[in-house]
């Protein structure tokens, strides 16, 4: 079959993949000459500790799909290095038990460890905490890297052609039309425009049911010592939905987050880059207008938290940033999925999970359109 994949993004590029290894030809688009949009302004984290009961088994299915990519094509950087959730108080140690005696703590790979055991799966970690979940399954790929060489896997195929600096304008029955004069006819066309919520996804899908979620992030100059593991902290437990509970509750009543922490929704996330600078997040804005520059409060809230973790000062910040993805307001569904006309399909809203179950939802959509 002829696919047309518009978007170059993570679900654009997962799809791609997807199609060609089931045997098709592919030809797609990106108005930019690369990615630029949440796609790179991520943690490249392949988070499977959290996620919802709903969402478990997908995200164990990315993970596989990942390694097998990780496998295939190593300029991805896939790395099993699990993550720890450094926990400061009794009740964020609650959680992490009351998580870790589930039934499918085992499917998460959750263990609650004593701060030794700690330092010992991340010797990096000589700061202060009381107690640890480790996540054996939670990876990690590099998130600017792996599109380019995904491509570059798929065009020594012959049958992916990547027109990269290329709108589409125009999607009638399944015909694109770009900026250039380009027409491409195909068997389906899917369209993945991240948060590009309006122009030609409107015109094709309508008003979906997805909103525009913004954050903040840093990344450090190269750390001097490997930190063997993502790192996350207690707040993490607020912000994702596979520790709801009775513990959480106790926690969210108890103990209020930090004041700066509370006021730009924070969670601390941490993974170190294949180059050995530490990639630092982050914050959740959800009312639009978004603000066009950055607040330096929750960087030096974050810079703090983490240099309490590992007992010693941070490299020097180099670099800042903000995103904005794309997440879709049913929690029950891992992306909008929305049939355009025969042939025709949008996917976008995975919300922070496009990295993660950008695979697992390239599967799943190449089965429902049996390709």
């Amino acid at each position: 079959m002829r696919v047309t994949i518009i978007g170059g993004g993570i679900l654009g590029t997962a799809h791609a993949l997807e199609a060609v290894r089931r045997g098709h030809e592919v030809t797609h688009l990106d108005r930019e000459t690369e990615a630029r949009g949440a796609t790179v302004r991520n943690f490249g984290l392949v988070w499977v500790s959290g996620r919802s009961s709903t969402e478990l088994d997908a995200s164990l299915r990315s993970r596989e799909l990942w390694e097998r990519i990780g496998a295939d094509i190593p300029g991805v950087g896939f790395r099993p290095a699990g993550s720890l959730t450094l926990l400061r108080t009794p009740r964020e140690v609650a959680v992490a038990e009351e998580v870790a005696a589930r039934p499918d703590a085992e499917a998460r790979g959750f263990t609650v460890v004593e701060p030794d055991r700690a330092r010992a799966l991340n010797p990096a970690l000589r700061g202060k905490f009381v107690a640890a979940l480790h996540c054996s399954l939670d990876a990690a790929v590099e998130s600017r890297q792996a599109m380019p060489a995904i491509r570059d896997h798929l065009a020594g195929t012959g049958r992916y052609r990547w027109l990269p600096g290329t709108e589409a304008r125009d999607v009638t029955g399944r015909v694109v039309r770009d900026d250039r004069g380009g027409r491409h006819e195909a068997d389906v066309v899917l369209l993945c425009p991240g948060a590009a919520h309006g122009g030609l996804t409107r015109d094709v899908a309508g008003d979906l049911p997805v909103r525009r979620v913004r954050l903040q992030m840093m990344q450090t100059d190269p750390l001097d010592e490997p930190l063997t593991t993502a790192i996350a902290d207690g707040d993490s437990f607020r912000y994702y939905p596979g520790f709801a509970g009775t513990a959480l509750d106790a926690l969210r009543h108890d103990e209020p987050q930090d004041p700066v922490a509370a006021a730009h929704r924070m969670q601390l996330l941490c993974v170190q880059r294949l180059h050995g600078g530490l990639t630092i997040g982050d914050t959740h804005e959800y009312d639009e207008p978004f603000a066009f520059d950055v607040d330096e409060a929750p960087y030096a809230y974050l810079t703090d938290l983490v240099e309490q973790f590992l007992g010693r000062p941070l490299p020097p910040i180099r670099r800042r940033w903000a995103g904005v993805y794309s997440q879709c307001v049913d929690p029950g569904l891992l992306a909008c999925r929305h049939r355009a006309d025969d042939g025709v399909w949008v996917i976008t809203g995975p919300g922070g999970r496009g990295m993660t179950l950008g695979p697992a939802i390239a599967e799943t959509t190449a089965d429902l359109l049996e390709l």
